[in-house]
């Protein structure tokens, strides 16, 4: 399996954590706050491949074009960044020797534990 960075992913992921569209929720989350598989597919129908692949840091590039087989690596819910998406993301793709998508979200973890963040009056909500 060749999977690599989705840079558009990538993007949009920076893009949604300086706008404060994240949930700094705890490690351990993931499980609860992924998307289900339920929601993939309602975001799909409602926005399509080019949507969905931007929640997405891996690319399974062995995949379909149009598969959710395809994409790898959620690190929110289709509307917000989630810190323990990030997390995960970050250990899985270490475990499978991804660097590319490791560091990509070592960096997004970064961004989300950057002290300016705990400034009051920021809108990042820790669950």
């Amino acid at each position: 399996m060749a999977v690599v960075l989705n840079k558009l992913a990538y993007a949009r992921a920076r893009e949604l954590i300086k706008e404060d569209r994240v949930i700094l929720d705890d490690r351990d989350d993931w499980s609860e706050h992924r998307p289900t598989a339920a929601r993939e597919n309602e975001y799909l129908a409602d926005h399509g491949f080019a949507e969905y692949q931007r929640w997405y840091l891996g690319i399974d590039d062995e995949e379909g074009e149009e598969t959710k087989a395809r994409y790898k690596f959620p690190f929110g819910d289709f509307e917000k960044v989630h810190r323990c998406g990030v997390i995960s993301a970050e250990s899985r793709a270490a475990q499978y020797k991804y660097d590319d998508i490791e560091a990509a979200a070592a960096h997004l973890h970064g961004m989300l534990e950057a002290p300016h963040r705990s400034r009051p009056g920021r809108h990042a909500k820790r669950l």
